[in-house]
């Protein structure tokens, strides 16, 4: 079995602490690897837009894969030309997050990502769990250089909490994964990274010999040319 965990950004060290968390939790099946193309960071619908790609450039030499953005960028797509299953670290997230109570706080990077957060709870259906969601201020990319980063993101969690009398705090960003362990030890309340929970639930896809059904709107995507850039895109 091996399990392709995939950073749609193209920053290196975010790919490493991806690999590590997803590692700590399914073992050496796991691979993750870095987008050869698209932003250095996923922040707005534009980044998420041309990040697909990157993301779609990874399909094909796996038995599944983790889309490690918590936007979930290409994962229909990845969905449509795979061959196993596809599972976005933000649907894992939330899904699982149902499970630890009555509701569930999701914090997330920039204020801009709010909107795109609270889309992707009513896609999964998970909307009616989800009691707020609230940004730290942080950028993506500062979260690993920023000193005062798992101070600035505690005090969100436990403000979020109390807000939103919730029962968890989702993790709303990939490059918050190394902080999964000392964010929970610190609100004293469950913390879910969704790198690990969607690394679990493609595990566990695997086992049942499962994948995406492809009889209708999954199934591959008909054949016809691509021009420009996207021509190495052409089936």
């Amino acid at each position: 079995m091996l399990i392709k965990v995939i950073n749609p950004n193209t920053s290196v060290p975010m790919t490493e602490a991806i690999e590590r968390s997803a590692r700590a939790v399914a073992g050496e099946k796991v691979h993750a690897v870095t987008a050869s193309m698209g932003p250095a960071s996923i922040e707005s619908h534009y980044d998420e837009a041309l990040a697909a790609p990157g993301v779609l450039a990874e399909i094909g030499d796996a038995d599944g894969y983790v889309i490690a953005c918590f936007g979930d960028p290409g994962l229909d797509a990845a969905r449509e030309v795979s061959d196993g299953p596809v599972v976005g670290m933000a649907e894992a997230a939330m899904r699982a997050a149902s499970y630890l109570g009555r509701g569930f706080s999701v914090v997330t990077t920039v204020d801009r990502s709010r909107g795109r957060t609270w889309d992707l709870a009513e896609r999964y259906g998970v909307a009616r769990f989800c009691r707020g969601v609230h940004a730290c201020g942080i950028r993506v990319l500062d979260l690993d250089r920023d000193p005062d980063a798992l101070a600035t993101i505690t005090a969100a969690c436990r403000k979020a909490l109390a807000r939103d009398e919730s029962d968890a705090i989702v993790l709303g960003c990939a490059g918050m994964t190394h902080l999964v362990a000392d964010l929970s030890a610190e609100i004293g309340a469950p913390v879910v990274d969704g790198v690990q929970a969607a690394t679990l639930a493609v595990q566990s896809l695997l086992a049942m010999g499962l994948r995406t059904g492809d009889r209708g709107e999954f199934a591959a995507p008909p054949p016809k040319p691509y021009r420009g850039l996207l021509h190495g895109f052409a089936r």
